[in-house]
């Protein structure tokens, strides 16, 4: 309540009055026709003064003795009506600067209405203006009126002369006083419980923030607008000289670390502290804490639970957590920090490994079922973020921020597609599917000119693509509502409702089907904004059909093969092991012209002259390479014969001869196609 006590502080001190008896009837003249009413509100406002003849002994009072009318009390049966039946009065001091209204009062009273008053103050609030401009964002007249709720308040608490005197530091005060009044033991008195408080505060929060962005793009606020997010439960205080590490420390990370990874350690931060302190009251300082202190807090992670959805936290969850206080206590010990610990109370080991998983592609039948939904979808801006994940293989983060000058063409005509730095760091420029293409420049020609954004990762303005309501969209409305939709339309679900296709999915689909049509490394890397080949390489190693297509051509039943060891794959003479032995290591063994099929027990091969050893195996896909070693061979035999060298002569033409052998095994012509890699 701090803030609260503050603001009424802030009152005393602007040191409230009544206005005059005659300036309050000129007022009520000047609006009012009828005169019962004019009698009715000079009447009010006398009976209140007789009452609180200081005005700050009002603002002194109870809260309840304040508003006047309570939850479910009718307007005929009020606890107090001189409080009540003055508040045209007191918006009429506001409006003229006699008095400036506090938050809680301005929250607990649910209707203000205050327009028509501005013109008989002398005041000349555009509010029409600001719906307007609100309705040019892309806001429906239904939502611009409720800016209403929040800029009445503003102005009542402020006593700013017109709109362009409200800001967003008003806007964040609001929220802050909306958060404290949540935690008054009478709320219900206001709102008949907390619960129905929890829940209209967020309309609350809601309008406060249309408000912010219509400040925004009029220039008129200097911070972008963010969704205000609803405070899960109260922190816990922490010991000073823990907080003061805390808060020095992800001050320090943020010089150089990206906004996602700084809130990622905040978070991570916060719940070890706040289990430590509560675990152990009387540690005052991390210097305190111990090794087995630290273990005992992962084993207490399988316990926890995400605040938001209720579920346990995932593997991943645990891992991330751990990895980030391993960093933390490394960098403070590294940094030789007071209050911390001296060395690192965590370790690589300690840090649970994950299994590796292959890249998760959509199936053909999968992909193009989804996609048919997708291109079904109303919404352009959900249907397009999806057309551009499918074709461009980009992260989310990357297409929810792409500018609005995303797109433009190669010199053959192919659609490009600028991609800004994202999660490394890393702008590129990749070709785009014309369907995708199609889908930006739609909304590109919708666009009308807004106030740019901040980047957070470049510090550059950029005029995002993906805008609604003068605000960048989020990535749950562009890509998990709209897929979940799809994933249900096609089909593609589990028995409980999920959808069985990730966004991310879509990139990993993107990656194996340049790996499987053959794509170069560095086109791969490039199309998906790798900065190292082994990131890559998950894509570039051979995919399930690759893999399926060499183990039939060898160990399928009716497979073409040559070589001593084919007949003895042919009879299916080798153990079940050793059949089992060679599928597990069958792509280990590639040789330049076939395959050595050797097993573990036989020891190393110790011969270099492989077209001849008991355990080589080719295939057809080999025939080019073999045509390429016979021509090569050819040549050597014209080379030793021009120099002499009769033994080289014999040696390059045996190899001829058995790769000829191989050939004709193989049913292939000796003459044909030859191999160019």
């Amino acid at each position: 309540m701090k803030v609260a006590r503050a603001a009424i502080q802030g009152l005393r001190e602007f040191s409230p009055k009544h206005a005059s008896a005659g300036e309050y009837a000129d007022f009520v003249h000047s609006y009012m026709a009828n005169e019962d009413s004019r009698r009715w509100a000079i009447g009010r406002r006398e009976r209140f003064v007789r009452r609180y003849p200081d005005l700050r002994e009002w603002f002194r009072a109870p809260l309840t003795e304040r508003v006047g009318r309570l939850y479910e009390e009718s307007t005929c049966n009020v606890i107090h009506p001189t409080s009540y039946w003055a508040r045209s009065y007191l918006h009429f001091l506001a409006l003229r600067g006699y008095a400036q209204l506090d938050w809680e009062w301005l929250i607990a009273t649910h209707r203000l209405e205050i327009w028509p008053l501005f013109s008989p103050c002398g005041l000349h609030m555009d509010i029409g203006r600001l719906l307007d401009e609100a309705v040019k964002l892309g806001y429906g007249w239904h939502a611009a009126i409720d800016l209403k709720w929040p800029a009445s308040r503003i102005v009542l608490h402020t006593s700013v002369p017109n709109i362009e005197g409200i800001t967003d530091s008003h806007c964040r005060e609001l929220l802050d006083a909306l958060r404290l009044f949540g935690a008054r033991p009478d709320v219900s008195l206001f709102f008949g419980s907390a619960e129905h408080y929890r829940r209209r505060v967020v309309d609350f929060s809601t309008k406060v923030h249309c408000l912010h962005v219509v400040l925004f793009h009029r220039g008129q606020a200097v911070t972008e607008p963010h969704v205000p997010q609803p405070l899960i439960h109260p922190q816990r205080d922490l010991p000073p000289r823990i907080g003061a590490v805390i808060k020095r420390y992800i001050s320090q990370r943020s010089l150089t670390s990206r906004p996602a990874t700084i809130e990622s350690l905040r978070v991570s931060l916060r719940h070890f502290a706040e289990w430590l302190t509560q675990k152990y009251p009387a540690l005052r300082s991390l210097a305190e804490a111990t090794r087995e202190q630290v273990l005992e807090f992962s084993g207490s992670l399988s316990e926890m639970v995400n605040e938001r959805t209720g579920q346990p936290w995932s593997a991943h969850t645990k891992r991330g957590n751990l990895s980030r206080l391993k960093v933390f206590f490394r960098d403070v010990a590294g940094w030789g920090w007071e209050d911390v610990p001296k060395r690192p109370l965590l370790g690589i080991g300690d840090i649970p490994r994950m299994p590796e998983c292959v890249p998760r592609y959509i199936p053909e039948d999968e992909l193009n079922r989804v996609m048919t939904a997708v291109r079904a979808l109303e919404c352009p801006y959900q249907r397009t973020a999806l057309l551009i994940a499918r074709w461009s293989g980009a992260r989310r983060r990357e297409i929810q921020h792409l500018p609005i000058d995303c797109l433009d063409r190669y010199p053959d005509g192919t659609a490009r597609l600028r991609i800004p730095a994202g999660k490394l760091r890393r702008e590129r420029v990749v070709p785009l599917n014309e369907e995708a293409a199609d889908a930006i420049r739609r909304l590109q020609a919708d666009r009308t000119q807004e106030r740019a954004f901040q980047d957070s990762y470049t510090g550059s303005a950029n005029r995002y693509l993906f805008l609604r309501y003068g605000k960048p969209i989020s990535a749950g409305y562009l890509f998990d509502k709209p897929l979940k939709m799809a994933c249900a339309a096609a089909g593609l679900v589990t028995p409980d409702g999920r959808p069985l296709i990730s966004p991310h999915r879509f990139r990993h689909t993107v990656g194996t089907q340049l790996a499987e049509r053959g794509a170069k490394l560095r086109t791969i890397m490039n199309m998906l904004g790798h900065t190292t080949p082994q990131m890559t390489m998950r894509y570039a190693q051979i995919s399930d059909r690759e893999v399926l297509k060499d183990y039939r051509s060898v160990l399928g039943p009716g497979a073409t093969i040559a070589g001593p060891f084919a007949e003895t794959l042919k009879a299916g003479s080798l153990l079940a092991s050793d059949i089992d032995w060679l599928k597990t290591n069958f792509f280990k063994t590639e040789l330049e012209l076939g395959r050595c099929l050797r097993l573990p027990q036989e020891g190393p091969c110790e011969c270099d002259l492989y077209l001849n050893c008991a355990k080589f195996v080719t295939t057809p896909e080999y025939a080019p390479r073999l045509r390429r070693r016979r021509k090569n061979e050819l040549v050597l035999v014209a080379d030793a014969i021009s120099r002499g060298w009769e033994k080289e002569i014999e040696r390059h033409r045996c190899t001829i001869r058995r790769i000829e052998q191989l050939l004709l095994e193989l049913g292939e012509p000796v003459e044909g196609k030859e191999a160019t890699d």
